[in-house]
């Protein structure tokens, strides 16, 4: 459990989304991107996962859309870069032991720094991974942050929106 930021899992799910650790706010309200800036919710909706944005207090209803929610190190911060690497290599591990357990088809970091940390690998491509985690496909996805001015919404939208695309295609 993360200090004040449970994960929100259960068996099987279609995607898990990973975000990097919690942010302060997040973790003060125990919900998941509560932040006002933060766009994973619309994201989300506007991708097509969910039929209404869910508000951050209503995260655990993300459980019947078959998403869940969990963050690779479970140490809130301001900032993201705020953790260091060491970080995510003490959490390897048990994050990996976690999602495999859990067993969702797919894990999709949001941001590349997690995923890089915990493969190993310097360079990471968006979207989906050649190597599986804890035997899910991996996607990785931009980070909905407020702070992340790299992407729009619209973006955002659309790389979301492939993973959701490609989920779809596998269900059939």
């Amino acid at each position: 459990m993360n200090e004040g930021l449970e994960d929100i899992l259960a068996q099987g799910l279609a995607v898990v989304f990973c975000g990097i650790n919690p942010g302060l706010l997040a973790a003060t309200q125990g919900h998941h991107f509560a932040g006002r800036g933060n766009r994973f919710w619309r994201t989300l909706h506007l991708a097509g996962f969910t039929p209404e944005q869910v508000r951050p207090e209503n995260d655990r209803s993300i459980l019947q859309y078959q998403c869940g929610l969990t963050a690779v190190v479970e140490r809130p911060t301001a900032r993201a870069d705020q953790l260091s690497k060491e970080e995510f290599i003490a959490a390897a591990a048990d994050f990996e032991r976690k999602i495999a357990g859990y067993a969702p088809r797919c894990v999709a970091f949001l941001g590349k720094a997690a995923y890089s940390a915990l493969s190993g690998q310097r360079e990471v491509a968006w979207g989906l991974q050649p190597k599986t985690f804890g035997n899910a496909a991996v996607w990785v996805l931009p980070n909905p942050s407020g702070r992340n001015l790299a992407f729009s919404q619209a973006q955002l939208v659309d790389a979301y929106r492939s993973l959701r695309q490609a989920m779809i295609g596998n269900d059939q």
